[in-house]
């Protein structure tokens, strides 16, 4: 009996120590195409690296895909599919120089890695081919989202607290909003160029 009375008031007090889980959702307004919303940061936790990594190609003279979300932590792998050398570099992530580099050009069919410990936007270009460019933005926290073409975004999962949620957009300025998460949670971004 008391095994069964010590078991059952281990369980309740799992439970309810349990970190309750909410959803962010909203819109990203004034901007057409697919914009990134990300939670800042979940004060007093840190996050293990994901172990999946995340392919860019260089096809056609393009990166492909133009824009992806990211986790900080994850190592990106960059091909070239194309028949001709290419290059990939960025000069900073969010504006910070010191944390630009240049992996170097490569043949077609060979991959070079790198794995993205800082958080920000990550513009990335070929300087054998100054048309191409590409974006990928750089999470603190699992929780992201790209939004659909009409601007929605939903992240679910995020432990209820108050948090600082961003908006970004390739050629807009970045926006932050307080959020309050408790369950379902609203938070609609404008914009602007």
């Amino acid at each position: 009996m008391k095994r069964i009375t010590l078991a059952t008031l281990i369980a309740i007090t799992a439970l309810s120590t349990a970190a309750v889980a909410g959803t962010i959702h909203g819109k990203v307004s004034g901007v057409s195409g697919v914009s990134v919303v990300y939670v800042e940061a979940i004060p007093g936790k840190t996050f293990p690296a994901p172990t999946q990594h995340i392919v860019i190609d260089q096809k056609g003279l393009m990166f492909t895909p133009h824009l992806v979300a990211i986790e900080q932590g994850t190592t990106v792998e960059f091909l070239n599919s194309d028949s001709v050398a290419h290059n990939v570099f960025w000069i900073s992530i969010s504006g910070n120089k010191k944390l630009g580099h240049n992996l170097g050009t490569w043949p077609q069919g060979q991959k070079q890695s790198f794995k993205f410990d800082n958080p920000g936007a990550v513009p990335l270009l070929c300087n054998v081919h100054p048309e191409m460019a590409a974006y990928i933005i750089v999470s603190p926290t699992p929780y992201f989202a790209e939004t659909d073409k009409s601007g929605a975004y939903k992240i679910d999962n995020v432990p209820d607290g108050a948090y600082t949620v961003t908006a970004w957009h390739e050629g807009a300025k970045t926006k932050s909003n307080p959020v309050k998460v408790a369950g379902d949670t609203a938070s609609d971004f404008t914009l602007s160029k």
